[in-house]
Parts: structure tokens; sequence; C-alpha cells
């Protein structure tokens, strides 16, 4: 048996067609509407005669008027108004006339009935249809008007957000190649080439790692903890047992989206300010785990803490976790969570609550799309 397929494209995204749908549709009702209360008022069939007559009289007339219509729709108010009225005016009286003719010229014992009256009458039930129709006419090409700046709307806000993303995110490459390239040129200067060597392959990796994937793109948990431990690779070629990561990822979350470097930033603040201060260096800990229906990240380390005089870990630098609270904004809205704050035994930590989405999201085009077509699979 044959499957109907339905489609989902929007009833106007042709609207030229969707016009003649809906003029047709309009006046074949109308048509119908007519006939059967002829019928039931026991006339004659040759009455119909003058109905279909005047149906096909309405759809001309009316078609006429949306040529007018589509000129002026455009105008100042005045004028589109104004000759709205005029045109309805017209439309009515050729109508009309139209009609009352066709009635004394076929049907039988009209012609006893003096044509003004029979054109007054006319006018009545002629009027209401022409400006229905144009009060239809208008709302309709309104309302798709309306939809249409609420979509353009829709697509700037999320090409801003797009924009937005994409400038956030690149401000972490420089950032942290120029931290880089220093740390290389401090080894050539002590001759140490086998270091330098083996550091600029590690930074090679890393920046294929991350140039393959969108600024503004979201990727899963595991491939951005593998994008961090390919940074951290470059950072213990400096500090070497100084610098002891650790990681815990519940299987849960492995899969969960999360926007790409959104880690890296954190881990830079915390070796900047836990490992290079303390002789013996920190250890750093990554745990994500889910909670609820929602993926908690935590980058705590055991450093010194905030000191007192020190400024706030978030004021560093322009980037840093600064970046960091304005991705998720931009990502997620208020649907997110930001903290950071010193721990009792010392060491700072920062904790972030994302909603947990999986699935291949390519950027905040998506979110755009998620806004017209639906939210994004969760």
């Amino acid at each position: 048996m044959a499957i109907l397929e339905l489609s989902d494209k929007p009833f106007f995204a042709d609207k030229n067609r969707a016009f003649w749908n809906l003029h047709s549709a309009g006046w074949g009702g109308a048509t119908a509407l007519y006939a059967v209360t002829v019928i039931a008022n026991g006339q004659p069939l040759s009455f119909l005669v003058p109905v279909l007559i005047s149906a096909v009289t309405g759809y001309s007339v009316t078609l006429m008027l949306s040529v007018v219509y589509r000129y002026v729709i455009e105008k100042r108010p005045f004028v589109t108004w104004g000759t709205t009225l005029l045109a309805v005016m017209s439309a009515t009286l050729l109508y009309a006339y139209i009609d009352t003719w066709v009635v004394q010229t076929i049907r039988e014992g009209a012609d006893q009935t003096p044509f003004a009256q029979l054109l007054l009458g006319a006018l009545f039930k002629d009027g209401l249809l022409v400006g229905a129709w144009s009060a239809l006419y208008y709302a309709i090409n309104y309302f798709v008007r309306g939809e249409e700046q609420a979509d353009q709307m829709m697509r700037l806000e999320a090409q801003a957000t797009s924009a937005q993303l994409t400038m956030l995110r690149y401000q972490l490459n420089p950032h942290f190649l120029f931290n880089t390239l220093n740390s290389i040129s401090t080894l050539v200067l002590l001759k140490q080439t086998d270091q330098a060597n083996a550091m600029l392959s590690r930074l090679s990796s890393f920046l294929r790692f991350t140039l393959i994937n969108e600024a503004a793109a979201k990727v899963p948990l595991t491939q951005e903890i593998e994008t961090l431990k390919l940074y951290l690779d470059i950072e213990k070629m400096r500090f070497e047992e100084r610098l002891r990561t650790f990681f815990t990822i519940e299987p849960a979350v492995k899969d969960a989206l999360v926007p790409s470097l959104l880690l890296q930033p954190l881990v830079e603040n915390a070796i900047k300010y836990a490992v290079t201060p303390k002789e013996e260096g920190a250890d750093i800990s990554v745990v994500a785990q889910l909670v609820g229906q929602r993926v908690r990240i935590t980058v705590s380390d055991t450093g010194p803490g905030l000191q007192p005089g020190q400024q706030d870990y978030s004021l560093s630098t322009g980037v840093g976790m600064a970046n960091t609270r304005e991705r998720l904004l931009q990502a997620y809205g208020d649907d997110q969570r930001f903290e950071h704050y010193v721990k009792a035994g010392g060491g700072f930590e920062v904790l972030l609550e994302l909603p947990y989405q999986t699935g291949i999201i390519a950027g905040d085009d998506n979110q755009a799309g998620a806004k017209s077509q639906g939210k994004i699979s969760a």
C-alpha cells in the first residue's frame, strides 16, 4: 500500500502558490455555500447558473484587486488605505452591476424588478464578499511579513552570537601561543634543542587538533579532554614533575557536548597561580559528572589559593576565566552555572554546570535552527 508522505515545507514558503491555493479555495467554498443555499430553498437547478457566473466574476475581480494591493501594500499608510478603499468601492460596484445584469438576463421574472433595486441588494452582498476578501488578503500578507521579519531577526541574532563566540574562542589561541613560543625561545637560547623540538612537535599536534573544529563548535567532552591533555603535554615540558594532573570523567558524560577549548583557559590559570608560585608544584584535577540532566565540571588545584592582596583569578588577564564566563553566556544564556572559590584546605576551584546535550552541533547556526524548528536533542 502506498504511503502518503507529508512535506515539512512551510505553506507560505512559496507565496505565489499559497495565494492561488487560498484564492481558489476561498471562492470555491463561497460558491459551494451559495449552491447549497439555492438547493436547500427548493429553487430549480437553473438558479445555479447565475451563482456560477457570480463566482467567476468575483474570482476575476478580486484577482485584479490583488494586483493593486500588491503594488500599494509597501506604500505609506495614507496611500495604501486610501487606494484600497477606492479599489474596494470600484470592485464592488463592478461586481454588483455584472451580477444584476446576469440575473435580469437569465432568471425568469427578474426583469420585472427594477434594476436599481436588484443592484442595491447585489451591492450589499458583493460588498461583503469583496471587503472580507480584502481584509483576509492584508491580514495574511502582514502575518507572513511578520513571520519573515521574526525569522530574519532570529538569523541575525544567531549570526551575532556565532560571531561573538568565534571572537572569544580566537582570543585563546594567540594567548596560548605567546606563552608557548616564549618557552620554546627560552629553550633555544639555552641550546636545549631536543626539548625545543619536542615542544614544537606537541604544539603542532595541539594546533592541528583544535583547528579541525569551528571556532563556535561544540564537541564531545572526551574530545575536549583529549585536546586539554595535548595542551598539558606541552606545559609538562616546562614544569616536569611540578605539574601533576588527574582526570575523573564519568562514562555518562563522555558524549556530552561542550564548547571547544572551554577548559584550557581554566587549566592555564591553575598552572599560572598554583603550579608556578610553588617550588614543589601543584596538583590539577578535572572532574566531570552527570547531576540530574546537567553536566557538572570542576577544575581544581592544590595551589596557595587567593593570597591577601592578590587580585582575583578571574581578573588576571583579558582572557582566562572572564573569557570562559562570556562564552558560557553566549552559548547557553542563563541556562548555565559558573562559580569559582578558594577551597577551605587551600587551592582554588572552578565549577561549571551545563545542560546535558548530545549529538553533532557544528556551531551556533544549529542554535538558530533550534529556535525556529525545535530544541537541540538532549
